[in-house]
């Protein structure tokens, strides 16, 4: 069964998600529908191409990912629907394709399906639907759109090394409040060398050893990990890091190797 996942910012509260999987269903009714996310923050492609990037590779070869963040029409933006590592993603070129993809993608091409009038306001459940389902029908993306190279470019904020240090950010706050950074494991590693490590963060709080489980310390204790992204994440075991540790979107983090 053709599989279509879902990463939006409609919410569950109003229509536009079910008027979404409506039209899916309308046009393909033997689709599997899988919701990533619903509940991304309101026009946040940062956090929409954090969550995508990290989970869409779960998934069988040939899954569609339709993106519905920032998809309402205007004159400069492209709707696209893109290839790559054997994966499908219908969404709007406003620079979340830059921010999830390590390397250039195998196709690219900017849909030209004509819009339904009545959807004007609505792309999402019309232009981006059709090109959804048509792939996941197993039709080919130039039969849907106009090869094109160049997408919009947004950088991820990276980390900087100084002398000693590492200096990261707070980048994603997951549903467990735990504190993820923009700090990968890879990078760690080639900084560290071996090194003993000291994190310092807001309140003067610190960290000294990293951990392979949330439950390697006792419930209510502080601790950092790699997490399921590979991103170094601060945790309480069982509790709000985010809130008790007073850790926010953007916050800064340092290492000091020693």
């Amino acid at each position: 069964m053709a599989i279509i996942t879902l990463t939006t910012d409609l919410g569950d509260k109003d229509i536009y998600q079910a008027a979404l999987k409506g039209s899916i269903y309308k046009l393909l009714p033997a689709v599997n529908i899988v919701d990533i996310t619903n509940n991304v923050a309101a026009f946040d492609v940062q956090q929409a191409a954090f969550i995508l990037k990290n989970s869409f590779y779960y998934f069988p070869d040939g899954t569609v990912h339709l993106i519905g963040i920032d998809t309402v029409y205007n004159d400069h933006t492209k709707f696209l629907a893109v290839k790559y590592k054997n994966h499908y993603f219908v969404g709007a070129d406003n620079g979340i394709f830059s921010l999830m993809f390590k390397e250039t993608p195998e196709e690219i091409v900017e849909i030209n399906i004509m819009q339904d009038l009545k959807f004007l306001h609505f792309p999402l459940a019309d232009i981006f639907v059709k090109a959804a389902c048509h792939l996941a029908k197993g039709g080919k993306l130039n039969e849907i759109g106009i090869p094109v190279q160049d997408i919009e470019n947004k950088m991820n904020l990276q980390p900087v090394i100084e002398k000693n240090l590492i200096k990261g950010v707070v980048i994603y706050i997951d549903s467990f409040q735990n504190v993820i950074t923009n700090i990968t494991k890879e990078f760690f590693n080639s900084v560290q060398q071996g090194r003993k490590f000291v994190l310092n963060f807001k309140r003067n709080e610190t960290i000294n050893h990293l951990s392979w489980h949330y439950n390697e310390v006792p419930v209510g204790e502080k601790l950092c990990l790699f997490g399921i992204s590979d991103h170094l994440e601060i945790a309480i075991n069982k509790g709000n890091a985010s809130g008790l540790l007073g850790l926010n979107l953007n916050d800064k983090v340092i290492i000091e190797f020693q």
